[in-house]
């Protein structure tokens, strides 16, 4: 969290594929909440990026797997929520690999509002301080590319979001695995996918 994340690249896998989101961060314990207290809950967010091993995400019907390769979930660091504002004014979100734009879209796009999201999820699983809740990202993610195009050992994936900053990670190989320490922090839930949720 901060500085460049080095991302091994699996073994049996072509390349991490980036997908840019802002994550929210969860400031209270949330159980069968209204859309508006779950988003009242809401103490910040973090420019996101949800690496994903896209052929262990297809395995099964269930992404967990597939999104929680060794280092993967580069997260910027938290800003609060009152220096965020809406996301529904619309905060630019792009997504770069070597400097080069990939996904270039707003906040105003998103499909699933962030309360109505933590609202769902905190009727089946209770929601605590630290938890994160990943908001879902826009098009322009290498696998759905002609031809697809994943990050290489070398390459550098950058996700910079508007009044959030930007958080980087570069693509190395998989004999760097050994020795990795869990990252900080809570859970992650997917906004695409509400009922997964990776530990």
């Amino acid at each position: 969290m901060g500085g460049v994340v080095e991302v091994p690249v699996p073994s049996n896998e072509e390349g991490p594929d980036w997908e840019g989101e802002v994550d929210v961060w969860v400031g209270a314990p949330l159980v069968g909440a209204s859309p508006e207290e779950a988003l009242a809950a809401v103490v910040g967010c973090s420019a996101f990026n949800d690496l994903t091993s896209r052929r262990a995400q297809k395995l099964t019907s269930q992404w967990i797997l597939g999104r929680n390769g060794d280092r993967s979930g580069p997260l910027g660091p938290l800003v609060p929520a009152t220096e965020v504002g809406d996301l529904k004014q619309g905060l630019r979100l792009r997504t770069r690999v070597n400097g080069e734009t990939m996904q270039d879209a707003t906040t105003d796009q998103m499909i699933y509002a962030v309360g109505d999201t933590l609202s769902l999820i905190s009727h089946t699983l209770t929601l605590r301080p630290g938890d994160l809740l990943a908001t879902g990202t826009p098009a322009g993610v290498g696998y759905s590319r002609t031809p697809p195009r994943l990050p290489q050992p070398g390459d550098t994936v950058e996700v910079e979001v508007e009044r959030l900053g930007a958080v980087r990670n570069t693509a190395v190989g998989n004999d760097h695995r050994s020795g990795v320490a869990a990252l900080p922090g809570g859970r992650r839930a997917h906004a695409d996918q509400p009922q997964a949720l990776a530990p």
